[in-house]
């Protein structure tokens, strides 16, 4: 009898143990690549930061401070409280804060721009982290020249760095249909080499120096502050790349659960710590070693080992936040966002691991592009940050809504608690406004194309459907009404629908052209909710209307993958069984064309009609068997 929990101990043990190390490959590769280039870029000569003890010192309690308040404080205490049934991430929690019970139109309204800008600004920083991770990894290859005594430029690689970061980044794309299961097993060992390597470079730097480690005390982040106010805030802009990718702890919440991502941290933050305060301890020692402060920690020897790990560590950080986008996407199609694309599963035990074939196509050719014309990491980081800080500052404002709506806390608690948070986070993002002309600008446009994409493609579907229904007529009143003379042939009838209270367009063509109705006939509809899953027992509702006719509606979470002919399966709890074989499903498909007047601006009726065009078939998207499949067509002005 005593075995028995002993045992379930020691499993609970073992999976805390294996999640906590694969939390360590996925969940901190960004934040874990930050030492490439923050201390670079804050001292460096895109930085304002004077080289001299108190400006070094100061920069270091900064950075100290902000991983700890943001990061460890923020999201691992606060914000990953907010559990949406187990999964997180922006779109996780604008559903919580619409769950409050409080939410009237307005606010509703702004909680999903609020959750629309948060997901927009999360493709900027899907484009940039890619890029600048692996060029500041790849450039370590032109410290080999300074070395030597000889200028960066003059190094054997320097003109290899772009061509060569560009062709490892195709081919992390190119590799994305194969998945990352296999080598996925890699990513936690790996990162935890690079965790382990990069603090014991820094902790033996320390050794030599360990009167820095006093700039673990705030009062050297005041001191520089009050001296050199400005000076501080455009250095803000530097020593946030210190907390790129915190948002990742919350969105990855569901595939490893809060306890081993906070304990992950622990580790994770003191390697960090150890090497920013490693590299604050070179640069005091030695300025030459500025240019590139990470790299130089290591000694000669180990220069190229370093490139190598660096590149991995920079592709892993780059996978992670490439599935991201595939997760987040789906969550976005799901939830009437964007148009239904090819969704293919590249594992049959991990439901998470997606690849979506037209964002990495759209992904890839971006961050191409974007190497090619920055060709340096430090013009990239302009651009790194402002995606960063407007995320961080939308998570702080939905966290807040929901701690004092969801959670019950007190006015003053919530806004004192997260008052002081979105403070730390204004006082980042106006920093890299800064950065605008420099580069900020590039998240700004993919955010706002992104976001027109998202309303268009919603306000779209609002016009289409109210254009289709319109003067439909309602399905009970045509029963009543229905001339039963009509001849019923064998077999079912699945009309999906999106409004199965009404007469489907493609049943009235089917009946006006073939003059016939099935023995029975069920109008489906298929919805997604605002939360992560849904289980079978109320996956399904069934509504009898008499006459051989069904109302079905199949509901699935954001994060699940629709499939009607398991949910008709489902259906037999209610007394309604399937025969495929004896099924056709039919199914409406709209040609758009412009109107002389419409609900829409001309440039949104384009564009709405434009990505109808790149939809991906209803036949495909739900599963339906294409040879059990009828399509009725009809014309739409939109």
């Amino acid at each position: 009898m005593e075995e028995a929990p002993a045992k379930h101990a020691q499993d609970l043990a073992a999976r805390h143990k294996a999640l906590t190390i694969a939390a360590v490959g996925v969940v901190f590769g960004d934040i874990g690549t930050s030492p490439l280039y923050m201390m670079k870029e804050t001292f460096g000569k895109t930085g304002s930061m004077g080289l001299d003890e108190m400006s070094v010192y100061g920069v270091l309690s900064l950075a100290f401070w902000s991983l700890m308040i943001v990061v460890s404080v923020k999201y691992c205490m606060f914000i990953m409280r907010a559990d949406n049934k187990g999964e997180g991430g922006v779109l996780s929690l604008a559903s919580l804060a619409l769950r409050t019970g409080h939410a009237a139109p307005r606010r509703r309204r702004i909680i999903w721009f609020l959750a629309l800008a948060g997901l927009a600004l999360f493709y900027g920083d899907a484009l940039i982290t890619p890029s600048v991770s692996v060029l500041s990894a790849v450039e370590g290859l032109r410290v080999e020249a300074l070395l030597t005594g000889l200028p960066a430029e003059n190094s054997f690689f320097d003109g290899l760095v772009v061509p060569l970061a560009t062709v490892i980044l195709i081919a992390l794309f190119l590799f994305q249909s194969r998945g990352t299961r296999n080598v996925g097993r890699l990513f936690g060992p790996i990162m935890i080499l690079w965790f382990a390597t990069i603090g014991l470079l820094g902790l033996l730097e320390i050794l030599e120096r360990p009167h820095i480690l006093t700039a673990l005390f705030p009062s050297y982040a005041l001191d520089l502050i009050v001296a050199q106010p400005w000076v501080s805030f455009v250095a803000l802009g530097s020593i946030v790349l210190c907390v790129t990718g915190a948002e990742a702890l919350y969105a990855d919440m569901g595939h490893f659960g809060k306890g081993p991502i906070r304990t992950a941290w622990v580790g994770v933050a003191v390697c960090l710590l150890l090497n920013y305060f490693g590299q604050g301890a070179l640069i005091l020692s030695d300025v030459k070693t500025l240019s590139n402060p990470f790299f130089f920690l290591a000694p000669q020897w180990a220069l190229y080992p370093m490139v190598v790990l660096a590149t991995c560590a920079a592709v892993i950080a780059s996978q992670a936040v490439i599935s991201g986008v595939f997760s987040l996407t789906r969550q976005a199609i799901q939830l009437g966002y964007l148009p239904r694309m090819d969704i293919r599963h590249t594992s049959a035990t991990e439901m998470g691991q997606i690849y979506i074939p037209q964002i990495n196509w759209l992904l890839m050719i971006g961050v191409t592009i974007i190497v090619v014309s920055f060709k340096e990491s430090s013009a990239l980081t302009h651009a790194y940050g402002l995606a960063v800080t407007g995320a961080m500052t939308i998570d702080t404002i939905l966290a807040a809504i929901v701690a004092r709506w969801l959670w019950g806390w007190n006015r003053w608690l919530a806004y004192s608690v997260f008052g002081a948070f979105l403070f730390v986070d204004l006082a980042f993002l106006f920093s890299n406004t800064l950065k605008i002309p420099t580069g900020g600008w590039l998240p700004i446009v993919v955010a706002i194309a992104a976001f027109t994409a998202f309303s268009v493609w919603n306000r779209g579907r609002e016009a289409l459907i109210g254009k289709l229904y319109r003067d439909a007529m309602p399905i009970r009143e045509f029963l009543d009404h229905w001339d039963r003379t009509t001849e019923r042939v064998s077999g079912t009838a699945v009309f999906m629908t999106s409004n199965p209270a009404v007469v489907p367009t493609a049943f009235l063509h089917n009946l006006k052209h073939n003059h016939v109705v099935h023995e029975r006939v069920v109008l489906m509809k298929v919805e997604f909710e605002d939360f992560p899953r849904m289980s079978d027992d109320k996956r399904i509702a069934v509504e009898k209307l008499g006459k051989g006719f069904y109302m079905v509606s199949v509901r699935y979470g954001f994060m699940e993958r629709p499939d009607v002919p398991r949910a008709l399966e489902l259906c037999r709890q209610f007394g309604l069984s399937f025969d495929l074989m004896q099924t056709t499903f039919f199914l409406g498909r709209e040609t758009l064309i412009p109107a002389s007047r419409s609900e829409l601006r001309r440039w949104q009726a384009t564009l709405f009609i434009a990505m109808t065009g790149t939809a991906l078939s209803a036949t495909r998207f739900f599963r339906i068997p294409a040879n059990r499949v009828v399509e009725m067509g009809t014309q739409v002005e939109i």
